[in-house]
């Protein structure tokens, strides 16, 4: 979704990242200067003020991230228990608040495995080599410009710990020694970071640079899993009828020996299943040769965007908005498309309304945190970015599970939840999810939307790359990416030049009484739909919206 305002004082977004500006479907943005100076002006004053007590950005893998939230003791301390050991004779990591004390009983930290693992890790240089052996607890390193979090996943893998380090903490590392025990190893390693071992089941080292409290992105110790089926669906295919096809989709099955799994009569496009992903192809070379029917497309599967390791904290930010509106008058409705949603806070239950289930039922929703879930506080507090006249909104959020009880979804299942979303009077649709899947269908299902005036906004992805991320790329759709308090992209988050805007990537989410931190590009863009949405609800058109937005988060500089 490309909106270009014609009064704004700060340059186009997309200079930041090297992107062409593109008009906003069929609608132009015309604002008038002073009004859009106003809006400007208290959008930015409320990012500030978020940053004032959210300064950490993190991230959890869209394409998947996955985590079980167990919850753990919140870590109130400037400095870890006493209690936390090393082995003895190892002595003290020394500097201001990053004591890690030396353990009375000669033993290794609770939970460590005590066997020899050595890993070797290998840069573009070729005599670059780290050696971590857990069993003797000494430490090997000859490495030039090496990436710290690599060497942090490294050590998690060999040690068992958890790592978490503080956003925007990262550093190249330059050193050379030879069997340091672990805590001296981590100072040459780490420089002027501090760091911390928690003593837990497992253990957690915390590394940062202005306070332990802040350490909460983790470093995984292995690539995140990954659901194991990716890509096309190999015996599938979508299948979009003329309006005057003079055959059904009913004689057209039966023609290609396939069964009808999904129907989107509306859109005359219905999802075809084949024996084999053999007969899948010889079909779609037909259906190529006979342009009477229509377009055929592959299915794609996208991921389950499930919450990654939720990092417990002792408190959460209160929420002052209370529900007003009694009809749909005026009503703003955003459409989360997403997993199943489960209860929310009291505070915050009156603003969901009743949701769709697009791919079947999903079951009891009582075990972990679901994405969809975080993703509905986060939008919530969004709309707090906002000033409102009161502490009252008419906003709506109508929770679309397009997951059911699977693994993964697929794009076909996401256009229908679209569709359902936009036709249930969603004018904003919130797409936190993503993968590399570019679906024709998908794409067109959110143009035509967005030409209805509806906007869209999408995560970008946390892989530091390039590379476009769907449906976030699409350029019907405004990609969010995260970063810091002064919008500079975080070097985790996806930098790729289909990015629009920048926001917060970390969510503060309500759980059953436990409150977590919720990281990645998803909270960035769920903060950025419940901002448009209380932009929408104050009176701004969805191009005046779209204008701000672009304005108001542009980012400020390309990594």
């Amino acid at each position: 979704m490309r909106a270009v305002a014609s009064a704004i004082r700060h340059p186009p977004p997309r200079t930041a990242v090297g992107k062409k500006t593109q008009p906003f479907g069929s609608l132009r943005v015309e604002l008038k200067e002073s009004e859009t100076t106003i809006q400007l002006t208290t959008l930015d004053t409320a990012i500030d003020s978020l940053s004032a007590f959210r300064r950490t950005i993190c991230s959890h893998a869209i394409r998947p991230p996955r985590m079980n939230p167990t919850p753990s003791n919140p870590q109130r301390a400037t400095e870890p228990p006493r209690s936390a050991a090393w082995p003895a004779g190892t002595g003290t990591q020394e500097g201001p608040g990053n004591k890690i004390p030396t353990g009375r009983s000669g033993r290794p930290p609770t939970g460590l495995a005590v066997l020899l693992f050595v890993l070797l890790i290998h840069s573009s240089f070729a005599n670059d080599f780290f050696e971590w052996d857990q069993a003797k607890q000494k430490v090997r390193a000859d490495v030039h410009e090496a990436n710290l979090e690599e060497l942090l996943a490294k050590i998690s893998t060999a040690s068992g710990w958890h790592v978490y380090m503080e956003p925007d903490s990262t550093r190249k590392v330059s050193v050379k020694f030879r069997d340091l025990p672990p805590p001296e190893a981590l100072k040459r390693l780490l420089g002027d970071l501090n760091f911390a071992l928690i003593p837990q089941s497992p253990s957690r080292l915390l590394i940062y640079r202005t306070s332990l409290q802040r350490a909460t992105r983790r470093i995984e110790s292995a690539p995140a899993k990954r659901s194991p089926r990716t890509g096309a669906v190999p015996d599938e295919l979508i299948v979009t009828l003329k309006a005057d096809s003079a055959k059904t989709i009913e004689d057209l099955a039966r023609q290609l020996g396939a069964k009808i799994i999904g129907r989107a009569d509306d859109l005359n496009t219905y999802r075809l299943q084949f024996e084999t992903a053999e007969a899948a192809t010889r079909a779609r070379k037909q259906l190529a040769e006979d342009e009477t029917l229509g377009a055929v497309d592959s299915n794609y599967y996208l991921n389950n965007p499930r919450v990654n390791d939720p990092h417990r904290q002792a408190v959460t930010q209160p929420f002052s908005l209370k529900p007003s509106g009694e009809s749909n008058s005026g009503k703003v409705v955003v459409g989360l498309i997403d997993t199943p949603v489960q209860a929310l806070p009291p505070e915050m239950t009156e603003f969901l309304l009743d949701p769709i289930h697009v791919a079947g039922d999903p079951g009891a929703l009582d075990g972990e945190l679901t994405h969809g879930t975080s993703m509905a506080e986060t939008i919530l507090r969004g709309i707090e970015f906002v000033p409102q006249s009161d502490d009252t909104s008419n906003i709506r959020i109508l929770p679309v599970d397009v997951y059911g009880p699977n693994p993964e979804t697929t794009t076909f299942d996401v256009a229908r939840g679209i569709y359902a979303a936009v036709n249930s009077g969603a004018t904003v649709i919130n797409l936190s999810m993503g993968g590399d899947a570019d679906s024709p269908f998908l794409a067109d299902v959110i143009q035509q939307a967005n030409r209805a005036g509806v906007l869209f906004f999408g995560a970008a992805g946390n892989e530091p790359d390039p590379l476009p991320n769907f449906p976030a790329a699409y350029p019907s759709v405004i990609a969010v990416t995260a970063g810091n308090h002064r919008g500079e992209i975080a070097p985790y988050a996806n930098y790729g030049s289909f990015v629009d805007v920048v926001a917060p990537g970390v969510s503060y989410v309500n759980f059953r009484g436990d409150s977590y931190v919720v990281t990645g590009t998803s909270s960035s863009t769920a903060y950025v739909s419940g901002t448009a949405a209380g932009l929408l609800e104050s009176g701004k058109s969805a191009a005046e919206t779209a204008g701000l937005i672009l304005q108001s988060f542009a980012p400020k500089s390309a990594p």
